[in-house]
């Protein structure tokens, strides 16, 4: 299998992997929406032992007892985010790859709390609140 990379908009904080994904999605929940300042954004799971920070290490911010959030502590990208819930895995952003374009979402999670101004016309999957 080849190795799929993804970095920062510094490109400081660096990240490969290898093998499948688990899922793909778009996430509509308040805390990622903050946390991106965007009204949607995308994610896929990666197993751990499947990737490394290839670069400096991120920084962490615990958005709540259960959940971090990994960014660049230079630039203030968004890297990845992981929570006890799937402490198996880990959520790296889509738009962090180095080659986003080959990225296709297959599902919606925490539909119910999508912005009302954002019109969606895709016949994924929408999960509501608790989204996996």
């Amino acid at each position: 299998m080849s190795e799929v990379n993804g970095r920062c908009l510094c490109g400081a904080v660096t990240y490969a992997y290898e093998g499948d994904v688990n899922w793909t999605g778009y996430c509509h929940c308040e805390s990622c929406r903050r946390n991106c300042s965007a009204p949607v954004t995308t994610f896929f799971a990666v197993n751990n032992g499947q990737w490394r920070w290839t670069g400096v290490a991120p920084s962490v911010y615990a958005s709540s007892p259960e959940a971090k959030r990994y960014f660049c502590a230079t630039c203030g990208t968004p890297m990845a985010y992981t929570h006890d819930k799937f402490d198996h895995e880990i959520h790296f952003y889509a738009a962090s790859l180095d080659d986003p374009e080959g990225f296709v979402p297959t599902q919606h999670f925490h539909y119910d709390e999508r912005l009302p101004w954002l019109h969606l016309s895709d016949d994924l999957k929408k999960h509501g609140v608790g989204g996996l």
